[in-house]
C-alpha cells in the first residue's frame, strides 16, 4: 500500500466524504500529506454524488500544524527556508481548493489545530469544535506569520480586532471560546461532537449540490470588491431556474402546496 494512503482514510456515506487524517502523532503537515489531501480533493470534487467534504481527525489532535522534521531540516539547509517556503505555497493552494469547491467543507475538531492546522479549518465552510479542543495560530512566537491564508480568513471571518488578538498575541483559545468569538458556529462538548457532526452532515448532504454551490459562490462575492454580489446572486438564480433538480423540487414543492389547499378548500 502507498504509505501516503495511510495517513489519510476516506469514507462514502451517502453523500458525505468523510475525511479522516490519520498521521500519528498530530496528523502533522508535510509535503506527503498535502499532496494527498490535494488529490482526494480532486475525486471528490469530480464525484457529482456528494454535498459534504467532512474532514476529521482520529488522532489526539485535529491537525498541529507544520511538521516540526520538516521544518528542522530545512532551517539546517542553505535552501531550506526556499524549501518550507514551497510547502506553505502549497498548502495556501490546497486550502484555497477547498473554500473555493463546490462542496459543502465541514470540519470536526475534535482536538488541537494550530498553526497550519487551523488554517485547514478556516477554510471550511463550517467548523464545530469540541469545546475543550486547543485553537490558535501562534506563529509570531517564532518569529514567523500563518502564512497559508490565516491572516486573511480570520480577518474575514472574525474581524480585525480579533485577528489581532489571536495572531498578534499568540494566543491559544480553546473551542468554548472559539464559538463565542465566531471561530466555530458550533462548540460540543467532546464525547459528543462525533455523533452531533455527523448529523450535521447528514442534514446539509440531503440539499442539492447545484444549489450549495452557487450559494458558495454568492457568499463569497460579499468579500470580493472585483465582484457584484447582487448582480452573481442574479446569474446563480437564472442558472438555478433552468436546473432540473430545481425544477423537479420546485413542482414537487407547488404540487404538494396545491394539493393541501385543495384538501383545506373541501372540508
Amino acid at each position: 500500500m502507498n504509505p501516503a494512503a495511510e495517513t489519510i482514510g476516506v469514507e462514502r456515506i451517502g453523500r458525505v466524504a468523510v475525511v479522516t487524517l490519520s498521521r500519528p502523532p498530530v496528523n502533522a503537515l508535510d509535503d506527503t500529506l498535502v499532496a494527498r489531501l490535494d488529490a482526494i480533493l480532486d475525486q471528490i470534487v469530480n464525484d457529482d454524488e456528494v454535498t459534504v467534504l467532512h474532514i476529521r481527525s482520529d488522532q489526539k489532535a485535529f491537525c498541529a500544524g507544520a511538521d516540526l522534521a520538516l521544518m528542522r531540516s530545512s532551517f539546517a539547509a542553505a535552501d531550506g527556508p526556499e524549501a518550507m517556503l514551497k510547502v506553505v505555497t502549497r498548502m495556501q493552494w490546497l486550502f484555497e481548493r477547498i473554500e473555493a469547491s463546490p462542496l459543502v467543507a465541514l470540519a470536526e475538531i475534535g482536538g488541537a489545530a494550530l498553526g497550519g492546522g487551523l488554517e485547514l479549518a478556516l477554510a471550511c465552510d463550517i467548523r464545530v469544535a469540541a469545546s475543550e479542543a486547543k485553537l490558535g495560530l501562534p506563529e509570531v512566537g517564532l518569529g514567523l506569520v500563518p502564512g497559508a491564508g490565516g491572516t486573511q480568513r480570520l480577518t474575514r471571518l472574525c474581524g480585525r480586532g480579533v485577528a489581532n488578538r489571536l495572531i498578534l498575541g499568540a494566543e491559544v483559545i480553546d473551542g468554548a471560546q472559539a464559538e463565542r468569538l465566531g471561530l466555530v458556529q458550533w462548540a460540543r462538548p467532546r464525547e459528543q461532537l462525533a455523533d452531533w457532526t455527523r448529523d450535521l452532515a447528514a442534514k446539509i448532504a440531503v440539499l442539492p449540490r447545484a444549489a450549495v454551490a452557487e450559494a458558495k459562490r454568492c457568499i463569497a462575492a460579499q468579500g470580493d470588491p472585483t465582484q457584484d454580489g447582487f448582480a452573481e446572486e442574479l446569474a446563480a438564480t437564472r442558472r438555478l431556474y433552468h436546473h432540473p433538480e430545481t425544477r423537479r423540487r420546485v413542482s414537487e414543492f407547488l404540487n404538494r402546496n396545491a394539493t393541501q389547499s385543495h384538501s383545506k378548500e373541501t372540508l
